[in-house]
Parts: C-alpha cells; structure tokens; sequence
C-alpha cells in the first residue's frame, strides 16, 4: 500500500473553540499541500479567535477556501489571503464567520454549512459538500499553485466570491485587482498595523501577488467594498476593503474551475508560476502529480508493522513534518526580503522558521531525511541575518523575525548542521554572527549589530537574564551547540570562553528550593510558591523548566542528587496525563519537556527510557480532530514521534548524537542523501527488531552492522553511514 494513503491531515484540526485548558488542539488544516510548498489551499471556517490556520474542526460552516496557510501555530496565525466561496443565489456582502470585520448591514452572510461526512482529506487534496448551496468542492495544488473545482447544481445564478482584504488575525491593508477576460490578477498588501501573526506584534508584513483564470466567463462580475457595490462598469478596482462577485448561469453538476498561481514577488512571479506549473484546467492531472510528489517524499522512511492506526499516525506525522519550512522563491529564482527588495537565489531561499520549537525534534529529522531543507533554510536564515546585521532569526516569517518566543535558535540549527557535516554555507560568515550574538557585540561588519541576546551587565558578566530562567537556559544551550563548533573550528579561545559560561547553569539551581529558579538583577533568586511556579518561564513551570540542561545531564545529578533526580524525574512522568492540552507535570503538548524521556538513558536507566516514550507515543498521538495533545507546532510535535517511532531521539541540539528506545515498528528502511550522509555502509539504514514491539517494548541488546552496541546511542555519523541497525527485545 502506497505511502500517501496512510496520510489524514484532519488529525489535529482542532482549535481554540470547545478545549479544556488555556491552549487549543493541534491547529493543523485539512487543505491540499505539496511538500514544503508555497501554496496550502485550504478551508475556512473562521476568521476569529486563536485559529490560526483558520479552521477548526469543531465549527459547522465554511466562509470560503483561501491559499496560504501556516499550519500547527498558536498567536493567532496569519496569512489566509485570496478567499474564494461558491455561492448560488443572493447573498449578504460578508462572510458572516470573520469576527475581524464584523457586518455593517447584513446578518448571515454567505458562509454555509458542512457535514465532516462529506468532507475528505489527503496528501495533496481536499474535498467537501457546501449544504446550503448543493456545491461540491475540491482542491489540489502544486509547489506554487493551487487549483479549485466546484461542481455546481442548476441556477441561474451561481457565482464565486473572491474575498481579497482577508487575512487570518487581522484583515489586509490595501488591495489592487483587475479583470481581464477570464483572468483576474492582483495584490494583496498586508501590513502588521492591521493585524496578523501575534495580532501585530510579530510585525509580519508582506505583498501577496496573485494570477488566477476561470474555466468559464462569467455573464456578469461587479466588485464591491464595505458591503457596498462598486460601479457597475468597473474591470479595475482598488482598496482597503474589495472584494468581488462573478456570477455564472449554471446546468446540473457544471464544473466551473480555478486555476491560481501566487507569488510573494510581483505580479510577474504570480504569472510565471502559474503557467509553469498549471498551464491548464486539468485538475486530475494536477493532483496525480502531487500525489506521486507526496508518495516520493514520505517513503524516504518505508515502514512495516502490523498496527494500522500506528502506520497512520506516523505516516500523518512524517507529513506534517514536510510542510515547512516552505518555498518562498518563485520558479525563475527570485524572492523578495523585508524590504520588497527583489534577489535572485541559487538555490530554494524557505520561509517559516519556528525556531524554538523546531530545533528540538524537527530539524534534528530533517537533517536525517531532508538534509537540503536544512541546509537550504540556514542559507536563507544566513541571507536574512546578513541583510538585518542581526543575529539569526529565532522564528522567522517573510524574511522577517516576529521576535517571538525566547532563546538563539536560529544559531542552533547552524551550529547543529555544520557539526554533521551539512555545510553548504559560508561558515565564516555564519560563525561571526553567531558569535557576535552571543557576546552581544554592538558592531559587526563594521554596521550596527542587532543581537537577540539582551544587553544588560548580568547577562554579559554573569550569564543569566534578570528575572527570566527559561531565557536564561535557552541561550546557555546556544552557548554550548556555539562552543561546539567553536571547537571544530579550532577557535580555542571562543571555545573556552563559551563553555565558562555554559557551565554556570548551577548558579540557577537554589539549593533551599532544590529547583532551578530565576534571579533578580542583584543575582537573588526570587520568590516563588513552589515548583509549579511560571515565574520566568516560558510555557512551562520551574518543575518543567529546571530539567532544561540537556548537554549535562550528570550534573543536574549532583545538583538535584543522583536518587532525587531519578524519582523526581519518575513523579513527573507518573503525575502526567499525556492525552491532556496542558499539564503541569510532563507536558507533551509543550516543547520544554520534549525529550525528558531519554534522560534515562544517561542516567543509566535505560528501560525507563523505553517505557515512558511507548507511553508517550500511544497516549499523546491519536486518529481524529483531538490526535494532536496541543499546538503541532510547525512539525516538531510530529518530528518527536517519527524518530522516536524510528527507535532514536537527539536530546541535546549540537550535540550529534541520537539516544536510542525501541521502535514502535518491526522494520523501517530510511532512505539516506549520498550528497549530504557519508553512505559508507549503504545508501539506506534499516531498522529492525526481532521481535513485535508491541508485544516485546524493552531492549535486550542492540547490533549495527552485526557488531554488538554496549551503549545507549548512536552517532549522527553511525546513523548516515546506513546498514542494519537490529533490536533484540524482550518483554520486561
């Protein structure tokens, strides 16, 4: 069975609406998708609250289907530009669904109800019946375009909405549009002032571009704007609030079909895409392709186990892992940075960087499966860094850092990268701004230097950040992957002077409270209730946030005391539901305490090890909207399951080494990149185990490449060598 039929991107589509915490479900959409791909056609069901894809499985109408979404985000999202609804009859003048500009005159809108029967989803395709209006629609796309076809009932007047001011979170500033025969083209300005990622505050702004023909003329076509109908005469129009109605005669089950190309560099870019990759209305064509697309992409890891729900959701995982980060170059190699100014790149320049999630599990996969998404994604990272004279982006959108969450993780994934050996980037360059980042340098290059690190004596002179420990230990974690390739470069003096820092870490630790605890800028700890305390921590409590050294795990031994360490690491776990939204004990559906389960292995507990990451795999990870436990987060929460499915997770970024657990399959061949993996065993690894998983979940032993291995990990190198990687398991 193919790949591609394993795959359900309705798993986690849940959203801010009916949860049980302060944090929604997974926040995936269920739209059509090409791997890494510009265009994520997809439908809407709102534009309000935390939606930020801006579908929610648990609301029971759709105002329309849009062409850019991001997928698996919380602050609200963004983007969701260029909406189309399919309509018969006459209609209010607003969605009636989008919360960000509410109706000045009508009441329902045109939004229609759904049945989750007769809707599907798959790799590269979406589909469902609009029940007011007896419209079936469907979707499909390509790298960067999208296609819609809409199956009509008899009407005199059927028509489409084109809605061009939406955007997820806010509403576009400004739009221009024209008609030309059957083909409208235009732009959609969007501008932080007026919303978007973080409501504003990630000041994400970009131009949207847009080519798209109708299979059919319409027999009349009027825009309007503010609930208003423009003149009548108009095939040009302009504004902060346009839209426009086209309306079509139609007979029983007439197919009306639109073809759409999007760039985010001019309207030439938008044309050039379109005709490139979708010159005509052949939507079956299309979809095949990006199917065979998807197939190629997900069985770089063919599995083989005999739990179809397991293959399911590892399949679904793996996808979502292969959304972003995304194309954002166009077909003839142009893209646009901040400023609108026009580059040409040499190779695929990616947007949508979410570095302090993905830095944990998703590039650490990546650089296993997709190495030049890596590679290609610090180069644009290197690009946009250059441009600012900054620091690396820590969550980068549009060529723009939204500043969001804490921490140098941009540096991390290069410093990650190098070491194993993805090194298609100017390292010199590189490692001057990761380094003038983290001594916090004020000029470099001789310009002005912009470092994320904060400028503040405690930091620069004792390496800790007033108030904050989350922040605090995410830069000491930059530091350390930093003095790794400080190492490998033979910069001994960086490299002493980035691990005397490091190593201050225990100076968090108060030993009359026996947990890591934030400082005030006098070096005191600051009081706090008790472990469960948020105070400086980031989407996480002191109990969550005190385990966050993972490049010394012996010596939060001799902080917390070897026995303490073991049961207080044993009472997070067991306290724990790992199918809840949020927990206060090990919290999956976060990523502080994503790889918590490994520390075992070093602790010399190995089955600990095995047993709460079996747990975590069937109790955090379901079938249905509620599969993720929280936000999927750009495909980290997916990443952590497929290499721990694989038997392996890396615990510590810079670090190029991969713990092990066992399994979740009997076997799973991975296809290995001879231009970025050593390959020196073979151009595959394959993962086998003796014995059913499921019914063996702890190791016995363990060979490679029939040589027996006494440890309780493996090497990045070991692991892109290939060859055969053999669990023996035992019961108990």
């Amino acid at each position: 069975m193919k790949c591609v039929n394993y795959v359900d991107p309705r798993i986690g589509t849940v959203g801010d609406e009916k949860k049980t915490s302060i944090h929604g479900g997974g926040k995936t959409h269920p739209g059509a998708c090409y791997p890494f791909g510009m265009v994520q056609l997809s439908p809407d069901t709102t534009t309000s609250g935390d939606n930020g894809t801006g579908y929610n499985y648990c609301h029971s109408t759709i105002e329309g289907f849009s062409f850019n979404h991001m997928s698996g985000i919380g602050w609200y999202g963004d983007l969701g530009n260029l909406q189309i609804m399919p309509i018969t009859g006459k209609t209010d003048l607003r969605s009636g669904s989008n919360a960000e500009v509410p109706f000045r005159n009508g009441k329902l809108g045109w939004k229609s109800p759904f049945s989750h029967e007769n809707e599907t989803a798959r790799a590269g395709y979406y589909s469902v019946m609009l029940d007011r209006y007896g419209i079936f629609c469907e979707a499909t796309v390509s790298l960067h375009t999208g296609m819609l076809r809409f199956t009509y009932p008899e009407h005199t007047e059927s028509a489409l909405i084109f809605n061009f001011s939406r955007r997820i979170a806010g509403r576009a500033k400004f739009q221009h549009v024209k008609m030309e025969g059957n083909y409208i083209c235009g732009s959609i300005v969007c501008d932080h002032t007026l919303g978007g990622f973080g409501r504003g505050r990630g000041k994400i702004d970009y131009t949207l571009f847009f080519c798209l023909e109708l299979s059919k003329p319409c027999h009349s076509a009027r825009f309007f704007e503010n609930e208003t109908f423009l003149d009548e005469s108009l095939t040009e129009a302009e504004g902060e609030d346009l839209h426009l109605l086209v309306r079509f005669s139609t007979k029983n089950e007439e197919k009306i079909l639109v073809r759409c190309g999007i760039s985010y560099v001019d309207a030439k870019g938008a044309k050039n895409n379109l005709q490139s990759e979708c010159p005509r209305f052949d939507f079956e064509n299309l979809y095949q392709k990006t199917e065979s697309a998807w197939e190629r992409a997900l069985s770089h890891v063919l599995i083989d186990g005999s739990d179809e729900t397991d293959k399911t959701i590892f399949y679904t995982c793996l996808y979502h892992t292969m959304l972003d980060p995304r194309t954002a170059v166009d077909v003839d190699g142009r893209y646009a940075d901040e400023r609108r100014e026009i580059h040409y790149a040499e190779d695929t320049h990616r947007t949508m960087f979410s570095g302090w999630d993905v830095y944990r599990s998703e590039f650490p996969l990546l650089c296993i499966l997709k190495p030049h998404v890596v590679n290609e994604t610090i180069r644009s990272l290197l690009r946009i860094a250059l441009s600012r004279n900054s620091s690396f982006p820590k969550w980068e959108l549009m060529g723009i850092d939204s500043d969001c969450m804490v921490g140098d993780s941009g540096l991390l994934v290069m410093a990650d990268a190098w070491l194993k050996g993805i090194r298609d980037f100017d390292i010199k360059k590189a490692y001057e701004i990761a380094f003038a980042s983290a001594s916090v340098k004020k000029t470099l290059f001789g310009k002005p230097f912009q470092s994320v690190r904060p400028d503040c004596v405690q930091y620069k002179e004792n390496a800790y950040v007033p108030e904050e420990l989350s922040e605090t230990l995410e830069f000491l974690l930059a530091d350390y992957a930093l003095a790794q390739l400080a190492l490998a470069l033979k910069k001994h003096e960086d490299y002493q002077f980035l691990m005397a820092r490091v190593n201050r870490y225990k100076e968090n630790y108060r030993e009359d409270f026996g947990f890591m605890c934030p400082r005030d800028e006098n070096g005191n700890f600051t009081n706090v209730k008790d472990l469960y305390d948020t105070k400086g921590c980031v989407e996480s409590n002191l109990y969550q946030q005190s385990w966050f050294v993972p490049y010394d795990i012996p010596g939060l031994e001799k902080l917390f005391g070897k026995e303490r360490m073991r049961n207080l690491l044993e009472n997070l776990f067991e306290k724990a539901d790992f199918s809840a939204l949020w927990n206060e004990n090990y919290n999956h559906s976060n990523e502080p305490c994503h790889n918590l389960t490994h520390y075992f292995n070093t602790m010399e507990l190995p089955e600990r090890t095995q047993y709460w990451t079996r747990r975590v795999q069937k109790e955090a990870y379901r079938t249905g909207a509620f599969g993720f436990c929280g936000n999927e987060d750009v495909g980290q929460l997916s990443a952590w399951y497929v290499l721990s499915a694989l038997g392996f997770a890396q615990v510590c970024i810079g670090n190029a080494k991969y713990d092990i657990n066992t399994p979740l399959f009997r076997k799973a061949v991975i296809r290995l990149d001879e231009r970025y993996h050593a390959c020196t065993v073979s151009d595959t690894l394959t993962v086998v185990c003796d014995k059913e998983p499921l019914e063996y979940p702890y190791i016995e032993s363990i060979s490679l490449n029939g040589k027996k291995l006494d440890r309780n990990y493996l090497t990045y190198e070991e692991i892109t060598s290939g060859g055969i990687l053999q669990f023996f398991l035992k019961q108990s």
